[in-house]
């Protein structure tokens, strides 16, 4: 149906894509997984036609085609649902879905709102999500923008002849288990009219719902797999050419804390509709873990630590002080920094540089006179790039232009270059290969090291284990089950579940 043959694509200094033949069936979902860097992202533009391929061809049931632009890809019914998404989400849900495309709802210039509402209706029973068309789009859940996301796509079913393409960009990256399940269990149903290319980081999740897997390294596919035939480690070894190691967590490096030296105490502390009574104490050199379900209040403890919640009962102190204003700026003043899930949004400033990212939260110290001391700017960030092994070609490339991991070491940098010594991680490796995460949680034990402390929200119970000196238990905002997580002494997964649901 689709097929990619010996397609290379070059950039400055990169040579992107190597000799790559990739096909798509009739009503397949097709894996494809990678390291950042292995050629995932390019070769997904390439079919969405975002890019063009320097050599190579492209056909479409056995015609010949060369994308202009994704606009021309659309009219062959390719259609991507993207990470970040790309909805706007002070339009409603029905604009959203027409977007670019109102002119069929209008009548000398008038939209025909009843009519768009309709046909927006109609498009969300595909996905089988019932709100309201005209709901503002903000208002919905993360898990239901992303199948209003799937919805807006679904509409080529109206404007194009033949099957669809639709390319799921980490789709599962923040939604809860019951969530991923809907999802796959809606593509299956699609498969009747629509194939699917599946892009992850969790392995698991591709195995569980792909016909096929491509396995691609230094921008070629090394391998292709049939998905019930696949193994997790041996697709691993042939994305990083090695063994993982098995210290993955590097809980070697786990180390005891210093009883003595609080950071962060909360004492009986509540936001209203989030989270209830939760007390307890992050120390020098220890990570304490949060665990449970989707809106047990685990993030949100998180945010209020960092001053974007005000608690509305109990005592929180910061180093054996009160936390007066529970803002953002004073937290920054303590020493508090907040590496956020949505770094792409939240973590780094698109259209800034590597070294302006880093020195964001400290400017203060580079300026004088209100000008700022841009020499002293860059060295500070090429310390740090070599210090992380951040991998640009200069501390002038746009963030924005770095793989995922890379922008995490970025925005780590940003707080440790500054003297934050309490570091908040909300999912670190969400969206990142097997070599970056190993890069983060070598950097989580270098911070314990260096006497921080980190309160983490991690991606998997396995990661929250791993890494933890302490496991809180989190379920309906309050607190379970505290475990001990020093090593030799971990919970099980079982431990953890039994206590979450």
């Amino acid at each position: 149906m689709y097929q990619l043959t010996k397609v290379n694509k070059k950039f400055p200094g990169v040579h992107a894509l190597k000799n790559v033949d990739f096909f798509i069936g009739r009503g397949e979902i097709v894996g494809l997984v990678g390291e950042n860097g292995a050629g995932k992202s390019t070769l997904m533009k390439i079919i969405y036609g975002a890019h063009q391929p320097d050599t190579g061809t492209i056909e479409i049931d056995g015609k010949t085609i060369r994308f202009q632009n994704s606009r021309q890809a659309m009219d062959y019914g390719i259609g991507m649902l993207f990470q970040e998404q790309s909805l706007i989400t002070n339009l409603t849900v029905m604009e959203n879905i027409f977007l670019g495309f109102e002119l069929q709802f209008s009548n000398f210039g008038v939209i025909n709102w009843k009519s768009m509402a309709k046909a927006a209706q109609y498009q969300l029973k595909k996905v089988n999500l019932n709100i309201d068309p005209s709901t503002v789009t903000s208002r919905l859940s993360f898990a239901q923008r992303q199948l209003v996301e799937l919805a807006k796509v679904l509409t080529l079913e109206e404007r194009i002849d033949g099957d669809l393409v639709i390319l799921l960009d980490e789709p599962t990256s923040v939604l809860a288990q019951e969530e991923v399940q809907l999802l796959f269990e809606l593509v299956r149903q699609l498969t009747n009219r629509v194939s699917f290319i599946f892009v992850s980081h969790r392995l698991d999740e591709v195995l569980e719902l792909s016909d096929r897997i491509y396995v691609m390294k230094d921008g070629e596919v090394v391998d292709t797999v049939k998905g019930d035939k696949a193994d997790i480690d041996d697709i691993q070894r042939k994305m990083v050419g090695r063994d993982i190691d098995k210290e993955y967590y590097r809980e070697y490096r786990q180390k005891s804390y210093d009883q003595s030296k609080k950071l962060v105490s909360f004492n009986a502390v509540s936001v209203a509709e989030q989270f209830y009574d939760i007390s307890f104490d992050l120390r020098a050199g220890e990570v304490v873990s949060f665990v449970g379900t989707e809106g047990s209040g685990r993030e949100a403890i998180l945010r209020t630590v960092f001053g974007l919640n005000n608690p509305t009962g109990g005592q929180f102190l910061v180093k054996d002080s009160p936390y007066s204003t529970g803002t953002v700026r004073e937290a920054v003043q303590r020493g508090i920094g907040y590496v956020p899930r949505e770094r792409k949004v939240e973590g780094i400033v698109n259209g800034m540089n590597v070294y302006e990212n880093m020195t964001l939260s400290q400017l203060s110290s580079y300026s004088n006179k209100g000008i700022l001391r841009v020499g002293e700017e860059k060295r500070l960030a090429e310390n740090w790039v070599e210090k992380l092994s951040i991998k640009t070609p200069s501390v002038e490339k746009d963030c924005g232009g770095l793989s995922g991991g890379n922008q995490q070491k970025v925005v780590l940098a940003k707080w440790r270059s500054g003297g934050s010594d309490v570091i908040l991680l909300d999912h670190p490796t969400r969206g990142l290969d097997i070599g970056a995460k190993e890069d983060v949680y070598e950097m989580v034990r270098d911070m314990c090291e260096d006497g921080a402390g980190i309160i983490l929200v991690a991606d998997t119970l396995e990661e929250a284990i791993g890494l933890s000196h302490t496991i809180y238990v989190l379920k309906d905002g309050r607190f379970q089950k505290c475990f001990d997580g020093s090593t030799g002494d971990k919970p099980s997964l079982y431990d953890l579940v039994h206590y979450m649901i």
